[in-house]
């Protein structure tokens, strides 16, 4: 099946020099998708991983608990794609009021994206769709503090930007002039939002993914609002109940197959390809989340065990605990804001918890005072599959 160039070029000027600007067609592709027996097969098994990992989040004693450390995860992930250092415990230590390891605007873009998904989902849920407003309110959140400050939070660029090499004439791919923006993303909301017919939500997924890369309506953070994009999608369309689909690991440990597909979409029409890539993707990712989910579940009902060998203070162990599967990072006043406990029952756990018979938790400072706790096994589950 022939389709070529998915758009069409225009010349624009960015940097001082001309060069063609690519404006997509509208979605769905004409023709339409070629769904063979091959891809049809990789979607069900991407549908079953997806079934799998909604019912987690309902038979997990404390699926907040899983989805407050895997938001993070994801969000150190996808801002790592974009260059930032920072890592899983530099961003507990940041929302801990701790100083993380790494350059502060590195971990007030992951807080920030944190903050963003969070706020997508909470729009969702009070019935808005995924059109302009929510889109300029997401990247506003993204961009509130670190170096998206000054990328006009919430504005559609208004000049020509590209993507690779250091001339524009030279660049990878020059995505939409600015006067395009508007007309393209209109396209994009009415596809997302089933107008004037329905798609799949998986396929609108993947689909809507490569859309909204290849306009790059945005100064800044588009790869992160566009991989956000794919869980409230899924969200929206009930498929999950929580955005617990996170495909930055994958996407980074694929990074450049990840590029090769959505620029041979753009030059070739080759969604089919692509979309074998995202399922596989969404199949993978969702069995490795289901896996951390149980292990992590596993851990905490392991430790709860061996709590009871410390006779009087077992139970304010077991509460201290519990404030370590929300904050595997945390100090002694966190643990006493969360738990009924005085600071010096916190301080007395925190010193049998981290002798060498149980090894519960690492203290991180070496200081007498001001001490800050990792409860390493948590947190190694977390990072077991980051490539």
């Amino acid at each position: 099946m022939e389709r070529g160039l998915t758009g069409r070029y225009e010349p624009s000027i960015a940097g001082g020099v001309h060069c063609q600007a690519f404006i997509p067609a509208p979605l769905p592709p004409e023709p339409a998708l070629a769904i063979s027996g091959k891809l049809q097969s990789r979607i069900n098994q991407a549908m079953l991983a997806l079934g799998r990992l909604d019912a987690i989040s309902t038979l997990l004693p404390d699926a907040h608990l899983f989805l407050y450390s895997y938001v993070r995860k994801e969000a150190v992930m996808s801002s790592q794609i974009e260059g930032t250092q920072s890592s899983l415990s530099d961003l507990m230590l940041y929302e801990m009021e701790g100083m993380p390891g790494v350059p502060m605007d590195d971990v007030q873009e992951v807080s920030c994206y944190v903050n963003a998904l969070s706020l997508g989902v909470q729009r969702i849920r009070e019935g808005h769709p995924i059109a302009f407003r929510l889109l300029s309110e997401l990247h506003s959140s993204l961009m509130t503090s670190g170096r998206g400050i000054n990328k006009r939070p919430g504005e559609f660029r208004q000049n020509q930007v590209w993507i690779g090499g250091h001339r524009a004439d030279e660049a990878t791919f020059v995505p939409a002039p600015a006067t395009a923006l508007a007309d393209s993303w209109a396209e994009l909301e009415r596809f997302i939002n089933d107008v004037p017919n329905a798609t799949d939500p998986l396929i609108k997924a993947a689909l809507t993914h490569v859309q909204f890369e290849t306009i790059h309506p945005f100064l800044d953070g588009n790869g992160r609002l566009g991989r956000l994009l794919i869980p409230l999608i899924l969200v929206s369309a009930g498929i999950l109940h929580e955005p617990l689909l996170y495909l930055s690991v994958f996407f980074k440990k694929h990074r450049q197959t990840y590029y090769d597909h959505l620029q041979q979409v753009r030059l070739t029409g080759d969604w089919e390809s692509w979309l074998l890539f995202f399922v596989d993707a969404v199949a993978e990712t969702a069995t490795q989340a289901v896996a951390t989910a149980q292990q992590l579940n596993t851990l905490r009902q392991h430790h709860k065990a061996q709590l009871g060998s410390l006779g009087r203070l077992a139970s304010s162990a077991g509460q201290v605990l519990d404030v370590l599967f929300e904050h595997p990072i945390a100090n002694i006043s966190t643990v006493v804001a969360d738990s009924n406990l005085t600071a010096a029952t916190v301080g007395k756990v925190m010193d049998r918890l981290s002798q060498p018979d149980m090894a519960l938790v690492r203290e991180l400072t070496g200081q007498k005072r001001n001490r800050v706790f990792a409860y390493s096994a948590y947190i190694d589950i977390l990072n077991q599959d980051q490539a």
